[in-house]
């Protein structure tokens, strides 16, 4: 009794008609309903439950002979309360989390509205998509926004700079105020205009992996940059003097081992390193506010959200396991696909917008041959000066598998493509045959993420389709669940249950902490179904 009486905080008398539970199943009702705060209990023997109403007394010795050990309280821990206040407010959404641009319109209007319902973030995968389809892609969202928020995807593209700025000239014509910026390496003038323009209307959500390209966001834009924009007349002096005192991005999203473009970092060092790295950088140019920082790249399941904030995530991203979604901009036959995945059902493959850079992106394997077969055309890249220095055998694996048409085809309908994209690039390969093979070469790449998102018959062996280990993490925890059928899989049922999830893995490490020893017959799952999750969530829009 001594023992017991050294390890609790005060005393639970059970006042006013409070009760203790012991049971399992009760003490689950208990503790999921996280907008309440519960006492935590122990008896003399060392058992331990869960308390309501009543009253606590604090202190070493017992207050009445039908009280119980405290041993801690956990308090109220509402979804609307976790990551960043500033966040919330700045973005005007109700939960601290996004879901993040997949390209070629994967992540979709439809996408972005339903997030934007359900309080999210979400932002349109404008990458891969011709600028007049961005536009309209833009149109239908104001339209049906509203006042509401959203982002668009700016991707960097040294091999199409025109298109860059393209879509940078459409997303500040039509009014867009929140980019987020994936993928670049180096910034553009393109990016740093839409930034600056306007004096500050603008916001940039950077989507980083290296600590040299994260300062680059945390650091104002360059002078000289800024400097030529105002003398082309794109900028003027007062916009670009603003934007000389402030971050280029307000928010960096740290990307781990995600779907797409990634170089597979882990979070739990990438966080904390990037958010030292945003301190040092406010300390060296006299930030009056923060950057804030959050996390993308194996964000899918409870546990994994609890411990982003754990580790002091100021936003969760979502994206590998968006595309799963009903509202996804992706075919039934891939979402079948990837509710099918494994944590190991995924590879690096040649990216095709950066594809002469060797740059690569993670796809899934599992039901497709495209990782490999891309690999192999950009080995046959790097080997060969052009397509007629391949030796025979290679040309006709080429012709036959990958492009099932004569090369002299598939380059009739790159002439056409580029004829209306980027003429420079054919008058380059005009020049320079190596050119004219990866032109060719990425006719296939970009194609087989089309392919994967009509849901060609006929292709699915060639069908590329990002993904990150997270969707394996994803369907493990819905095995079993509502959310295990594809058809069920809505981004905010999803979102939801990710983020009440975290609540109740918080609650847990609380609860390990007090000493309690947990068991799984203890621990809430779902309640899955967005109407049940309703209780703990705001309306939907």
């Amino acid at each position: 009794m001594e023992d017991a009486e050294r390890c609790v905080l005060g005393w639970w008398v059970p006042e006013g008609g409070g009760g203790c539970v012991w049971s399992a199943a009760g003490v689950r009702a208990v503790i999921g309903d996280v907008s309440r705060e519960v006492v935590v209990v122990r008896d003399e023997a060392g058992r331990w439950g869960v308390a309501r109403g009543g009253r606590v007394v604090l202190g070493s010795r017992k207050a009445s002979p039908d009280g119980y050990g405290v041993m801690g309280v956990l308090g109220r821990l509402e979804p609307s309360c976790l990551g960043s206040a500033a966040f919330r407010q700045a973005h005007g959404v109700r939960y601290a989390y996004m879901t993040g641009a997949m390209a070629n319109g994967i992540a979709s209007v439809e996408l972005v509205c339903a997030a934007s319902a359900g309080g999210f973030l979400g932002s349109f995968g404008a990458a891969g998509l011709p600028v007049s389809r961005v536009a309209e892609a833009v149109d239908r969202l104001q339209a049906q926004l509203g006042s509401r928020p959203f982002c668009v995807n700016l991707i960097h593209s040294p091999q199409e700079p025109e298109w860059e700025w393209g879509v940078a000239e459409v997303l500040v014509r039509q009014g867009v105020r929140c980019v987020e910026a994936s993928a670049y390496m180096e910034l553009t003038p393109a990016l740093v205009w839409y930034a600056a323009y306007g004096g500050g209307k603008h916001r940039i959500i950077a989507k980083v992996s290296r600590e040299e390209v994260a300062r680059r966001f945390l650091s104002p834009p360059p002078p000289h940059m800024l400097a030529e924009l105002v003398r082309s007349g794109r900028l003027q002096e007062g916009e670009a003097a603003v934007a000389a005192r402030r971050p280029l991005a307000e928010d960096v999203t740290v990307e781990a081992d995600s779907g797409g473009h990634t170089d597979n970092r882990p979070a739990v060092v990438l966080l904390p390193l990037m958010r030292a790295l945003a301190q040092q950088v406010r300390r060296e140019h006299g930030y009056e506010a923060r950057v804030r920082v959050g996390l993308g790249g194996g964000i899918a399941t409870p546990e994994a959200v609890a411990a982003a904030w754990a580790m002091g995530a100021d936003y969760v991203v979502t994206g590998s396991i968006n595309q799963a979604c009903v509202e996804s901009g992706t075919s039934e036959a891939v979402r079948a696909m990837l509710a099918q995945a494994a944590i190991a059902d995924v590879g690096m493959a040649p990216a095709a917008d950066m594809f002469e850079m060797g740059v690569k992106v993670q796809v899934l394997k599992r039901g497709t041959m495209f990782a490999m077969r891309a690999q192999r055309l950009y080995d046959l890249y790097r080997a060969y000066g052009s397509w007629e220095e391949l030796p025979a055998s290679e040309r006709e694996w080429v012709e036959r598998v990958c492009f099932r048409q004569s090369f002299a085809e598939v380059w009739h309908q790159v002439q056409e493509y580029w004829q209306q994209r980027d003429a420079s690039q054919l008058e380059r390969a005009q020049r320079d045959g190596k050119h004219r093979l990866a032109l060719a070469f990425r006719w296939y790449l970009g194609l087989s993420s089309r392919w994967a998102n009509r849901g060609e018959p006929g292709r699915e062996l060639d069908y590329q389709v990002w993904c990150g280990p997270a969707m394996g993490g994803f369907n493990a925890w819905v095995r079993g669940s509502p959310l295990e059928a594809v058809r069920e899989r809505q981004v905010v049922a999803v979102g939801w249950n990710l983020l009440y999830g975290s609540c109740i893995a918080l609650r847990r490490m609380q609860l390990q902490q007090m000493g309690v020893n947990w068991s799984d017959d203890y621990y809430p799952r779902g309640p899955w179904r967005r109407e049940e999750l309703q209780r703990w969530f705001a309306p939907a829009v």
